[in-house]
């Protein structure tokens, strides 16, 4: 029993599901895009299908990901101690959990129109993608935010079965916040990257990182703002964009001097500019309608 339960420790170590900050990070805009997608409370089951499949395939993309790092993950600081870089489990293990979470996923699009199961498809190839491209471009992070920001397309399929012009402006602005947030992610490890060979946006920006990730942010919030415009959304969802500059400019003051655990800090601090951008969005939703009707 005790194996067992060490085994199965080890197991969600490998999903992450001990840091939950992964999967919020994707939680919260993907409920956005459902919420947006449906002009208000979504079905039920589709709130129940994208936060189970969100943290399924958030996990499947950390075990597949320290598949692809089990040779470099022990040379790096914060990763050395990962179980697979420990020889904790096996690399068949690992391939063996991967195809259970992905088991999973697949069952899930029983409940998806056929539009969103050929989007499951691409996304599923999106995040496989995404682990050795590292080991090619100093731009993994834009894979990357695609696919995380794939949900979002996925949702307008769900709901609309179409992605429409809204969708993909969002997929954009989601995309640039990615970026940027991963790019908070990369100068944690920079220096153990540059040694062992790993490439990323913070690599690639050098000294201009901060004023890189500070356009990034400039640029996903003009996006935000012109989907609100298209959308025609009001004080709600602008006062929820008014909290997500606010958390940009306050990690910019943490990694004003590029301290690793500033950065760090900074990239779990966007969990909550997802919630506020989910926030606005329900807010602008449920009350806007209330008001103009107080007000008539």
């Amino acid at each position: 029993m005790k194996t067992t339960q060490s085994k199965l420790d080890l197991y969600l170590v490998l999903m992450r599901l001990d840091r939950p900050v992964g999967s919020l990070l994707l939680l919260w805009p993907t409920l956005a895009a459902l919420w947006i997608a449906a002009d208000g409370f979504p079905p039920l089951t589709m709130i129940m299908v994208f936060t189970l499949g969100t943290f399924v395939m958030r996990s499947a993309g950390c075990v597949i990901n320290d598949y692809a790092d089990r040779n470099v993950d022990g040379q790096v600081e914060r990763t050395r101690n990962r179980p697979l870089a420990l020889g904790l489990v096996s690399k068949v293990e690992v391939l063996l959990l991967f195809a259970a979470l992905c088991t999973v996923a697949l069952l899930l699009l029983v409940f998806l129109n056929p539009l969103s199961r050929w989007l499951a498809v691409a996304g599923l190839g999106i995040a496989l993608f995404y682990p050795f491209m590292k080991r090619w471009t100093y731009l993994p992070q834009v894979v990357l935010g695609a696919a995380f920001s794939w949900g979002m397309v996925m949702a307008f399929a769900a709901i609309q079965e179409e992605v429409p012009a809204v969708g993909w402006l969002l997929f954009i602005a989601s995309v640039l916040w990615i970026v940027a947030y991963d790019t908070l992610y990369a100068m944690v490890d920079r220096e153990d990257d540059i040694r062992v060979g790993i490439k990323s946006t913070a690599i690639l920006f050098g000294n201009a990182d901060r004023t890189m990730v500070g356009l990034l942010q400039l640029s996903a919030l003009f996006v935000f703002v012109l989907l609100g415009q298209q959308l025609e959304y009001r004080i709600f969802y602008q006062l929820g964009l008014v909290a997500v500059a606010g958390l940009f400019i306050y990690q910019q003051y943490l990694i004003r001097k590029r301290k690793p655990e500033a950065c760090f800090q900074a990239f779990t601090n966007n969990v909550w500019v997802g919630f506020a951008l989910f926030l606005g969005v329900v807010l602008e939703l449920s009350l806007t309608p209330w008001l103009e009707a107080l007000t008539a």
